[in-house]
């Protein structure tokens, strides 16, 4: 039986490496020929082969229910009805639209659409909406969020933005009592933490800020206010020992046997703040995995504490092949394969604070190769942060939430209680924010299979009971990652990243000891792309330090996330056309014609003293590497291009940056003439509100023979100066959901 559910879950959980889905023909093949397994001695293989063809087909059904490629970029009236909390933060609503109808084209099941300046939009409500649609896409960066990916685990087939709108009908339905609550939780005076209280009631974090986030991610406690299977194991764990007290006491009646009772209270329980929280995924996945622990607790502990593990990855998986997408599901299922490695291999009875701290040792060590392959960052003050913040949260924080919320009806006796845990969250984060500020969370660069196959054996062997033999060699496997050396270019090339930010520009030159930034990417209110694409990226090429960060010009597209890399990395000088405009932390120098050279690779900067407007003052940055060259050009106009021609610096260059990203008053004929590139990079967001790049100057690349590397179509790009290769688009590295 094992056997036969590993296989089927193994099958299932390899779609998470597929390039591509297999087509129609080869999944029933691979379908037919897992049943024809089955009754043989072969049925493992069986097994794998239906679970694969399961996930697939699963895969493929969300695939189809996306956006076509006709409806990309359009404007429709839809009408649907508003599923989930609506997220409400700075002037914008973004909320999910579930069995959208219009009478113009089919449309996805479920889309995800933003409204600037948003009338109150409620969970529950249908509206009528004028939607600019557009297909699922996120930037694609060696180290950043999966967007495309988490977009197609959630089964949403489009994104887009409101134009215009009218309610419907009002609110109905389970999730409009979710959103008065909310309502209310967010109305109580709770020391500022009210946002992290409804995070921990309702599973809504759309309250806790990016400050927040950076916090509880830089000491590994992000599981603590989002409601995962610790929250509901928790709830459900009380109440099963609330019965087994009374019990051990002589307290609970005898006609009733104590242990159903223990594991029906418990399951409820369970099921009610899995209501609360809404039942997605990440929910659904703790109670499955709750539910099979308590009927393994109540009839089947003779087979032992694997079954339960398998039986509910096979559930979960079966229910939602497409989990396997999410980093959480690996980071729970993962979590609690290592409580049940540690504590099943136990000798003797360990008190509760060693078992606390052996767990958080665990967790710590355990899930490092998981953290590394998710590219996901590792805090090292993790343990010691959990250590306090575990039992804090868990015995303190969440049942005093959950009693307040339910005793709320009371006038003043829901509110002081929820005032009580609002202020022992606040206590708390004073806390994890110095433990931050201390430790910050670490990110691997990007590690070999084999490598990371070692790191893996490694950890696995320290985990081992300590009288196993040679369980100290473990420590030796694990010691090179800190010391693993990084990618460079050699001496006399120059790596070229041109960083996919949307509608801004990050671009980083990298030689063999030095790191040039040009550019920081936008920032849009809290989304600042510095901190969530920029300084990952970095990190992840093992960029540590920046020799130079060079600002081409105060437009936010442009320097928005200037000071958070800044705050990240430790920089040495930083240039800018318009110094004076950025922030002061910066302590920028204005830009001047200068020219040096790193590990054989020639820099020159120039700067137009005549510009009249910011984006004539960009900062222009030449970077030649083995006769090999390329223009940074930042937002310079016609008019700058022709004071850049006149400048007497060498022009010809085999790489230009598109000039104020393609626009029409940039990248004219005289200077792509003077140039004479053999590719532009363009660097935009796509189904950006400019137009760009403009159709006049895409015409005068084709004329030119000229090639077009476009980040909103190619994701990051590379390129290796010096070398005289082609550039590689980051989107290449195919992923199934990337297919359309």
């Amino acid at each position: 039986m094992r056997t036969a559910i590993l296989a089927l879950v193994i099958g299932m959980l390899l779609i998470r490496w597929l390039p591509a889905l297999p087509t129609s023909p080869w999944l029933w093949g691979l379908g037919l020929g897992g049943l024809v397994l089955l009754p043989l001695r072969l049925y493992p293989l069986g097994c794998l082969l239906l679970g694969f063809t399961w996930a697939c087909l699963s895969a493929q059904m969300a695939l189809d229910d996306r956006l076509s490629a006709d409806l990309d970029g359009r404007t429709l009236w839809l009408q649907g009805r508003v599923v989930g909390l609506p997220d409400a933060r700075e002037g914008v609503v973004r909320f999910e639209v579930a069995d959208a109808e219009s009478r113009r084209a089919m449309l996805p099941s479920l889309i995800r659409v933003a409204w600037y300046d948003a009338p109150l939009v409620r969970a529950g409500e249908t509206w009528r909406l004028a939607v600019r649609l557009r297909q699922p896409q996120g930037g694609v960066n060696p180290q950043s969020f999966d967007y495309e990916a988490w977009l197609l685990a959630q089964r949403i087939g489009a994104t887009g933005t409101v134009k215009s709108g009218q309610r419907l009908a009002a609110a109905d339905g389970a999730s409009t009592w979710r959103d008065q609550l909310r309502a209310r939780l967010l109305a109580v005076d709770a020391f500022g933490r009210e946002g992290a209280l409804a995070a921990l009631v309702l599973g809504d974090g759309s309250g806790l800020s990016t400050a927040d986030w950076r916090v509880l991610q830089d000491t590994g406690t992000v599981h603590l206010l989002v409601i995962s299977g610790q929250h509901i194991g928790l709830l459900a764990g009380l109440l099963y020992g609330l019965v087994a007290g009374l019990a051990r006491w002589g307290l609970w009646p005898r006609a009733l046997p104590w242990l159903p009772c223990a594991c029906l209270l418990a399951l409820t329980g369970a099921l009610t703040y899995g209501a609360l929280a809404g039942f997605e995924v990440p929910v659904q996945r703790a109670c499955v995995m709750v539910a099979l622990a308590l009927l393994w607790r109540w009839r089947f502990r003779h087979l032992g504490v694997t079954l339960p593990l398998l039986l509910a990855l096979l559930v979960v998986l079966s229910l939602e092949p497409l989990a396997v997408l999410q980093p959480g599901f690996w980071l729970s299922f993962g979590a609690v394969a290592l409580l049940v490695l540690i504590f099943s291999g136990r000798l003797g009875v360990w008190r509760w604070w060693q078992s606390l701290g052996r767990a958080q040792w665990a967790m710590t060590l355990g899930l490092l190769p998981l953290m590394v392959a998710l590219g996901l960052p590792v805090s090292f003050s993790g343990p010691l942060a959990n250590l306090l913040a575990v039992p804090w949260v868990g015995l303190l924080v969440v049942p005093l939430a959950l009693l307040g919320t339910l005793l709320l009806p009371i006038p003043g006796v829901g509110e002081s209680i929820l005032w009580l845990a609002g202020g022992l969250l606040a206590l708390l984060f004073h806390g994890l924010t110095l433990l931050a500020a201390a430790v910050p969370a670490w990110l691997s660069v990007d590690l070999p299979v084999m490598a990371w196959l070692a790191l893996a054996l490694g950890v696995f062997m320290l985990l081992l009971p300590g009288g196993v033999p040679l369980r100290g060699l473990g420590l030796a496997l694990i010691l090179p990652l800190a010391f693993w050396p990084v990618s460079r270019p050699p001496v006399g090339q120059a790596e070229v990243w041109v960083l996919d930010v949307g509608q801004g520009l990050a671009v980083l030159v990298r030689t063999r000891e030095h790191a040039l930034l040009y550019d920081a990417g936008p920032r849009f209110g809290e989304f600042d792309t510095g901190e969530r694409i920029v300084l990952p990226s970095l990190r992840q090429l093992g960029v540590r330090h920046l020799d130079r960060l060079v600002i081409s010009h105060a437009d936010n597209d442009h320097a928005g996330g200037a000071v958070a890399v800044a705050h990240g990395l430790r920089v040495g000088d930083v240039v800018s056309g318009e110094p004076q405009k950025l922030s002061a932390e910066l302590a920028a120098q204005p830009c001047e014609a200068n020219a040096w050279s790193w590990d054989q690779v020639v820099f020159r900067t120039w700067r137009w003293d005549g510009a009249r407007d910011g984006n004539q003052a960009s900062c222009v940055v030449l970077v030649e590497a083995g006769g090999e060259r390329i223009w940074l050009t930042g937002d310079i106009d016609v008019v700058a291009e022709q004071a850049l021609l006149d400048s007497g610096l060498p022009l010809a260059a085999r790489w230009l940056l598109a000039p104020h990203h393609g626009s029409r008053t940039s990248s004219s004929a005289a200077l792509l003439d003077a140039v004479q590139p053999q590719a532009v990079l363009v660097s935009r967001g796509r189904h950006n509100a400019f137009g760009h790049p403009h159709p006049e100057v895409l015409e005068r690349f084709r004329v030119r023979d000229i090639s077009v590397q476009d980040t909103a179509l190619q994701g990051a790009i590379r390129v290796d100066l010096g070398t005289f290769g082609a550039a590689q688009g980051w989107r290449e590295q195919r992923r199934f959901w990337r297919e359309k």
